[in-house]
């Protein structure tokens, strides 16, 4: 059957993934703010529109795959302007709500649509613009991704989702088109608690890796072979094979920005808070990746957290 979807945000993840709903047969309307990311996803056979409300008018099914929780509440909702700041609230930031509004999401979905984010965003900022959604009798299903934009292009992406159970059914047949490992974790914001447990994860390991790294150099001691070995072991990873490889060859083109590394991990901090939970390891990786981007360094692979503790190490030298 042929869907009729939207697609928001056609950065490093959101273009592969539109264009691979494209391929499958599906018709597509879109929305971006660069023409330039709109060119390859329209000459595929997309129709492109004027407005995040002009999509939602024109689909049954909205995605959205944006940086940050304010872009979201933004192109949703019409509030929360900008990027960056808080996470834990949606609310207009200028006098101009009312235009925002119009031009958003909200203003032109109908009843029995289906919101799906796809970004990685606050959960209880989830929460609330599924609430805002309901009275328009839309859902919302938040479905965070891992496996940068290799996994988005292949469509081999692991997608944790959360929302009712019945519209987690409705799509599942589109998501397996987007990923191959498609898990309904829960309710509304449970995919991306899901997701913020994947970073603390897969945080804690990339620092793993390069402590393990260091270590062996500051011995005199091949890190070539050293991976070769633990790789047959229990400490074998996918990161290990993957980052402990680009530490080693000092590449750091970016699959996964750090500086999205580092905003996934403020998330994950703002709702320990909320809960009353200490995670010193998460909050380590935090620092490393704040150390890393305040340099500059935000624009390179996570897996450059790395450089962050050489620097470290470093005593003063220049790295």
């Amino acid at each position: 059957m042929t869907a009729r979807i939207g697609f928001i945000g056609l950065g490093i993840m959101g273009r592969p993934m539109a264009l691979n709903l494209l391929a499958a047969g599906h018709e597509l309307s879109v929305y971006a703010r660069r023409t330039e990311a709109l060119t390859p996803v329209t000459d595929a056979g997309a129709r492109a529109c004027d407005s995040p409300a002009g999509v939602a008018r024109e689909a049954d099914i909205v995605f959205t795959m944006l940086a940050d929780t304010p872009d979201v509440a933004e192109v949703v909702l019409g509030t929360g302007g900008g990027t960056g700041g808080s996470t834990t609230g949606v609310s207009a930031s200028d006098g101009g709500g009312d235009d925002r509004r119009a031009r958003a999401v909200i203003a032109g979905i109908r009843p029995g649509s289906v919101v799906v984010d796809m970004s990685t965003i606050s959960p209880a900022v989830t929460r609330q613009i599924a609430a805002e959604l309901a009275p328009a009798g839309a859902t919302m299903l938040d479905a965070p991704v891992s496996g940068g934009d290799i996994g988005a292009r292949d469509g081999t992406l692991s997608i944790m989702v959360g929302g009712p159970a019945e519209a987690f059914a409705q799509l599942a047949p589109l998501f397996e088109i987007l990923g191959r490992h498609v898990v309904h974790v829960g309710e509304h914001g449970a995919g991306q608690i899901c997701k913020a447990c994947n970073q603390i994860v897969v945080g804690q390991t990339i620092a793993g890796v390069g402590e393990a790294l260091l270590l062996a150099e500051a011995a005199g001691v091949d890190g070539a072979r050293v991976r070769e070995a633990l790789l047959g072991g229990f400490a074998g990873s996918r990161i290990l094979e993957v980052h402990g490889q680009r530490m080693l060859d000092d590449n750091y083109t970016p699959g996964f920005k750090a500086a999205l590394h580092q905003k996934d991990m403020r998330i994950v901090q703002e709702t320990a808070h909320e809960l009353g939970l200490g995670l010193p390891g998460a909050a380590l990786v935090a620092q490393l990746l704040n150390t890393l981007v305040g340099r500059g360094d935000g624009g390179l692979d996570s897996a450059a957290l790395h450089l962050a503790q050489r620097r470290l190490n470093a005593q003063g030298e220049s790295s």
